[in-house]
């Protein structure tokens, strides 16, 4: 049974945290006003716009110290990642989610996110936020349908997301928990206390700035290991910035995932917006969904 943190009201407490890759403080200054317009208070964690040199918003030990005293303050109702990146991975095993477990609130990122919404699903069946990040607000994002997402789940909305259908889909109804998101991650998580289980699950994928050969490897590596054989449902995100070999691979990346899926009978739904671009929808992990793939479009509902 999943655990469904508090939504939240007015005056409630946001920290905004970056547990992987380093933000300046200046790229989140947009989000931080929004979060005031939407009535909450914002909480800015050490790490965002912290003293790095490197690639990371600081040292491990920095990074999960921040993240961890945001995960134990009873006073934050939510914890914003203010970019993804990478950084995760490194301190994973070594949070402690007692007290969230205990008290949980609303975890909100994507990409290298994607590594904390497996780990609390597959380990705490706690609901979490695949959606967009600080820096999604700025540029008149904010005031977009896609950033609007999340504050309509933060205000517990249930969600109805529309797109139009694609020529690769396979039509029917699933009826099943929401996981997923990062495929390089969920290939990565594999063997790991963070790996997903997906029977029965309506299993959603997304990714950017990979080889069209590396796409194709790591869907391999989830069929391989039975991730792809039973589930309720598939959907397929924006794959952004995808790149080729000089020799070039010969199918694109919906021809690679239709043709790695063409053996299964569940419904597949290709060019949902769910993605590194500005089409990115919300999405409650690991909530019920119910997933619809028609003639003429798709619909993905709580």
């Amino acid at each position: 049974m999943i655990k469904i943190p508090p939504y939240l009201r007015p005056g409630d407490t946001i920290a905004i945290v970056c547990p992987g890759g380093y933000m300046p403080s200046e790229k989140a200054q947009t989000c931080i006003d929004t979060l005031w317009d939407w009535g909450y208070t914002p909480r800015i964690g050490k790490t965002l716009g912290g003293d790095s040199s490197n690639y990371f918003a600081g040292t491990d030990k920095e990074r999960l110290t921040d993240l961890q005293e945001m995960l134990d303050d009873p006073s934050v109702k939510a914890i914003l990642c203010g970019r993804g990146g990478y950084g995760i991975g490194r301190i994973i095993e070594r949070i402690d989610f007692s007290r969230f477990e205990k008290d949980p609130k609303w975890i909100i990122g994507f990409s290298d996110v994607t590594v904390l919404h497996a780990h609390i699903y597959s380990n705490y069946k706690i609901a979490t936020l695949h959606a967009p990040m600080a820096g999604a607000f700025n540029e008149g994002g904010a005031s977009q349908e896609y950033v609007q997402s999340l504050r309509h789940a933060l205000e517990g909305k249930s969600a109805k997301i529309h797109c139009p259908a694609h020529p690769f889909n396979r039509k029917g109804e699933a009826v099943g928990e929401l996981v997923g998101g990062n495929l390089s991650l969920l290939a990565h998580l594999t063997g790991t206390s963070s790996e997903i289980k997906t029977k029965g699950k309506i299993l959603f994928l997304e990714d950017v700035g990979e080889y069209l050969y590396n796409i194709d490897r790591m869907l391999y590596q989830l069929r391989r290991g039975g991730k792809l054989d039973r589930l309720a449902g598939l959907i397929i995100g924006g794959f952004t910035e995808m790149k080729d070999t000089q020799r070039p691979f010969g199918e694109s990346i919906e021809e690679i995932i239709r043709d790695i899926v063409k053996e299964y009978d569940y419904p597949v739904a290709f060019g949902f917006p769910v993605s590194h671009g500005k089409e990115n929808y919300t999405l409650k992990v690991g909530m019920g969904h119910k997933l619809k793939v028609g003639k003429n479009k798709v619909m993905l509902e709580e």
